[in-house]
């Protein structure tokens, strides 16, 4: 007998649930079994793992419940899975570990996306060439801002020191406290590498200066392509991706894509001087506001009673104009910069 409309009460009611409607558990798993590694290639949804009992590097893909935790080259990671390193293989990362260090950037500086170009990085090595191209002050300075707040040492070298003399560009860092390294076609780099083993090392620098060149010879068969210079002084984008690459005697330098320009929406004033203790001190005598570039913009600004001749004087000078690069988005030649 066929029940009529009047016989259904709510017990009949049958939901089919929806696709989002499965119950999940509060509950993640610990991954205590989870081995540690560090990532050292990144590029479209893959992460290529060196771990670190084995050796063996390993692609990866990132876990879901990371969701929006970033990965990138040079982080610290638990991976799951399959961690062999055979062929066609993939592990999960399931975890990332606390940065002691992060270098970022803008595309420029109106861009509030910051990118981030390396984690956990003890170095970052500065790469412009003395000629051919001629040295961007600019993007040089900007790059020191971005490794002085970024908690990462800066190191400055100069490649083609052969073709000029790079006393003058020197002297632009001398008040900063930075290393600075000439690297010339014939020059031993003896002194780079003994600095470089047993740290992570980030390198960055115009196409074109060398930096392709210099990975190859601190890396003997990494194999980084190379490209000329062109007639207006600008070199093809050789290196296409972030990737680390072991260095003999241990450590690891992490070669990144050529970079134009070098943006700094994310860094204000305040975290550039906080970097510099004794200017920061003499920072509070300022009025509000001071932005700590001088006459005729900051006319008491307490950084003009430093003594001139005395270290912290200099220093104030040197950081001044890390400040005006920051406010700027030009990117200098030396010729007719200064």
């Amino acid at each position: 007998m066929a029940r009529r409309f009047s016989d259904f009460d709510e017990s009949d009611v049958r939901v089919r649930p929806g696709k989002g409607s499965r119950p999940r558990s509060k509950d993640r798993p610990s991954h205590d079994d989870a081995v540690d590694g560090m990532v050292v290639t990144k590029d479209r949804g893959r992460w290529g793992v060196v771990i670190e009992d084995t050796g063996a590097v390993v692609q990866c893909m990132r876990a879901r419940e990371l969701k929006r935790v970033s990965v990138e080259v040079g982080d610290r990671v638990g991976v799951v899975g399959d961690t062999s390193g055979r062929k066609d293989t993939l592990a999960r990362i399931v975890k990332r570990a606390e940065r002691s260090s992060v270098l970022r950037r803008t595309a420029d500086d109106t861009d509030p996306y910051e990118r981030i170009i390396v984690a956990n990085a003890e170095l970052l090595l500065i790469v412009t060439a003395v000629a051919d191209p001629p040295p961007r002050i600019g993007f040089v300075e900007r790059a020191l801002i971005a490794a002085f707040v970024g908690g990462v040492t800066p190191v400055v070298c100069l490649t083609k020191s052969d073709l000029a003399d790079p006393g003058v560009f020197r002297s632009e860092l001398t008040d900063l406290d930075v290393d600075v390294l000439e690297v010339g076609i014939d020059d031993e780099i003896d002194e780079l590498t003994a600095m470089l083993t047993g740290r992570l090392t980030a390198l960055i620098g115009h196409s074109g200066v060398g930096k392709s060149t210099l990975v190859n010879r601190i890396v003997p068969g990494a194999n980084r392509l190379t490209g000329e210079v062109s007639g207006v002084g600008k070199g093809r984008h050789t290196s296409t991706q972030s990737v680390a690459l072991e260095v003999p005697g241990g450590g690891w330098i992490i070669d990144t894509p050529g970079i134009r320009s070098f943006g700094l929406a994310h860094v204000s004033p305040d975290q550039v001087v906080a970097v510099f203790p004794e200017l920061a001190a003499a920072a509070e005598d300022c009025p509000r506001g001071c932005s700590h570039l001088g006459p005729p913009a900051d006319p008491e600004c307490a950084w003009d009673a430093l003594d001139a001749d005395t270290p912290v004087g200099r220093r104030a000078r040197a950081v001044r104009r890390l400040l005006e690069a920051l406010r700027s988005n030009n990117e200098w030649e030396l010729k007719g910069a200064r």
